[in-house]
């Protein structure tokens, strides 16, 4: 233990220039994508489908070889569609709306703007206020009023044919496209939220006050964010669970019996220490049996009416003095020999079975030589649980 010392300063030392220069370089280092090589294809091929349909049909719709009958910023609007379905850019109204929308707004700058460089800069800002205020944030819609400037776009027609018409069309397929293959598309970005919660350290209020102040737009909708922080906080739980063993949690002063202990003192044992289970184990202390407050109950006939339960337990319990008895009268008559054990240095994860499935309430834990070295009871695997996250609000 650290004695306190008031003139002593723990705090690490602030960066120097040379570890500031390297945290700014390592900011334009891309990030490893965290998706596998089919969900890569998946993305690839609907793509490639979602630009042939729309470049076809809107290719026969032309008026003539030489009208643009597809706009560039339709493929990075694929991008979105395709690869990332799920993101509030990528929904339906954004990808309609935000394209024609900006469309609409660069048509206009062309047409009251002379000077094309000024025109550019009020299309582009104009259009991402327009679809601020529409709730259709699309990035490519940037690029569509920024085209509409630079192609000198007059006519409102260009937003109508080829844009608006485009951006129909590939969401068509991306809808088509991605609940074929297993993506939920439209995303609906306004999600109902359960009466009933998963277990976890925070809840949905939480994430909205966190989002409201964090005060950036997101490329992941809210239930897919709430749910992949759920997941992570999951799979975290169990890889603290997987590494705790039975040793880390177990009661280690266990109130033990023998085989020939009376029924009367191993009643007193459980009622004087509160406890539902006594290992039985032989003068090695190795594990030969367990008795509960079942098999005390079971041999008390708890099947017939509970008006003499009382009555007849305390005559099981009691001593009667004579050598041969008809009735039980030590530990070894009445105990379950078929015990279920963990070593000490097993994972508790793996009890998580044990507990929920088979109805053990209580599993003995064993060290050296097989011998007795302590007690996992399901309050003690419950405060693992509670310690590891899964339990903690």
């Amino acid at each position: 233990m650290h004695s306190l010392d008031p003139g002593r300063n723990d705090a690490p030392p602030p960066p120097t220039w040379r570890d500031q220069v390297t945290t700014w370089l390592q900011g334009f280092r891309p990030a490893p994508l965290a998706v596998n090589a089919p969900e890569r294809w998946r993305a690839i091929v609907g793509a490639l489908l979602g630009i042939l349909f729309t470049a076809f049909l809107c290719r026969l719709g032309a008026n003539s070889p030489a009208a643009i009958w597809l706009v560039a910023p339709l493929g990075a609007s694929a991008v979105l569609v395709f690869a990332v379905p799920a993101s509030p850019l990528a929904q339906p109204w954004s990808v309609v709306g935000g394209n024609t929308i900006s469309a609409l707004v660069g048509v206009l700058c062309v047409q009251f703007i002379d000077d094309p460089a000024l025109a550019a800069g009020v299309a582009v800002s104009a259009a991402i206020a327009a679809m601020f205020a529409l709730r259709c944030l699309h990035p490519p819609g940037g690029a569509a009023a920024l085209l509409a400037v630079l192609t000198h776009a007059s006519a409102f027609e260009f937003a109508l044919f080829p844009v608006l018409l485009n951006s129909v069309l590939l969401v068509a397929m991306g809808i088509v496209y991605n609940s074929a293959t297993g993506r939920r598309y439209p995303h609906s970005q306004v999600v109902a939220r359960p009466t009933t919660t998963p277990p976890s350290r925070f809840s949905s209020e939480d994430l909205d006050a966190v989002l409201k102040r964090y005060n950036q737009v997101l490329d992941v909708s809210r239930d897919e964010l709430e749910d992949i922080l759920h997941m992570a906080e999951m799979n975290a739980m169990e890889r603290r669970m997987s590494e705790l063993r039975c040793a880390d949690i177990m009661t280690h002063d266990v109130i033990t019996v023998e085989y020939g202990t009376h029924l009367e003192d191993a009643w007193q044992l459980m009622r004087r220490h509160r406890v539902k289970a006594l290992p039985v184990v032989d003068r090695q202390r190795r594990i030969i049996g367990i008795v509960s407050l079942a098999d005390f109950m079971r041999h008390a006939d708890i099947d017939r009416s509970a008006e003499d339960l009382r009555e007849r337990l305390q005559s099981l319990i009691k001593r009667t003095g004579i050598t041969h008895s008809a009735k039980p009268e030590a530990v070894g008559q009445i105990m379950c020999a078929q015990v279920r054990v963990a070593s000490a240095e097993r994972s508790v994860a793996e009890l998580m079975p044990i507990f929920s499935e088979h109805g053990h309430h209580h599993i003995p834990v064993i060290g050296l030589d097989n011998r007795l070295a302590g007690i996992i009871t399901q309050s003690d695997f419950v405060r693992a649980l509670y310690r590891s996250g899964g339990l903690q609000r």
